[in-house]
């Protein structure tokens, strides 16, 4: 396995959600326009319209982004991740969880890597691009246990920690190639609550991201990128709208 950039790398801890003790989890207002809507639309906390972004029910302009592909059998094969979904379905959260929304994504799980590149915006993949992109060969990850951000409280990820290559994050890498500010989140949506925790289901929820900040859920050596395109930050209706080999045409995948 190559060398992964660690937690000192990235700012999973930098922005991770503290849960202090005896706190309810309050879905904040950038979640309450853009998740809620599409799973739980007659809440009475969404926010039906947000000029500002441009979300109307949980809907935007068609955009497109450049991901990282997450698959789901890889995933669910892991003992680590069996053990996590078991604690949220057997525990106090599990009403508080959109399983339907889950269900309906487990074959479009993905970490963003270049977001909200709608329309011509996309030219900018150029062939010396993807001619670039293609030298990588396959990129290894490796998935760990769950994180919640400061921001788009209500959503539930895993993480992505991505190799490194003579010392550089490959994704900054990718990133570069595609002109694009570098990241040091790398977020894989998983689980999408559906109404505002009790301090209870708070605590619940942040003992088993404590428990499993540090375990593996899957590794992976990822050989394609995908342009997705969608009208929801969840992808519900979305689409991949190209594959991007990150290998030279008819090369082995190692």
């Amino acid at each position: 396995m190559p060398n992964l950039c660690t937690d000192q790398e990235l700012d999973y801890l930098k922005h991770r959600h503290g849960f202090p003790a005896e706190t309810p989890l309050t879905l904040d207002e950038p979640y309450r326009f853009a998740h809620l809507p599409l799973i739980a639309p007659d809440h009475p906390d969404v926010i039906a319209v947000d000029p500002v972004k441009g979300y109307r029910e949980g809907r935007h302009a068609t955009v497109r982004s450049l991901v990282l592909p997450i698959l789901y059998e890889t995933l669910s094969a892991s003992s680590a991740f069996s053990e996590m979904l078991a604690d949220l379905k057997n525990g106090p959260l599990a009403d508080k969880i959109a399983w339907d929304a889950f269900d309906a994504r487990t074959g479009r799980l993905h970490a963003t890597l270049c977001g909200e590149l709608a329309g011509p915006a996309f030219d900018r993949i150029s062939d010396a691009a993807r001619q670039r992109l293609a030298t990588l060969g396959p990129v290894a990850c490796e998935v760990r246990g769950l994180f919640v951000g400061t921001k788009n409280l209500g959503r539930i990820y895993a993480r992505v920690y991505p190799e490194t290559r003579a010392g550089e994050n490959v994704l900054h890498g990718i990133q570069g190639i595609m002109n694009y500010p570098k990241a040091g989140l790398f977020l894989v949506g998983l689980f999408n609550l559906n109404d505002h925790l009790s301090a209870r289901e708070a605590s619940t929820l942040g003992q088993i991201i404590e428990r499993g900040w540090e375990q593996p859920f899957a590794r992976l050596a990822v050989d394609e990128l995908w342009v997705q395109e969608s009208r929801d930050d969840l992808i519900l209706d979305g689409s991949v709208y190209e594959v991007i080999p990150l290998r030279k045409a008819g090369s082995a995948c190692g």
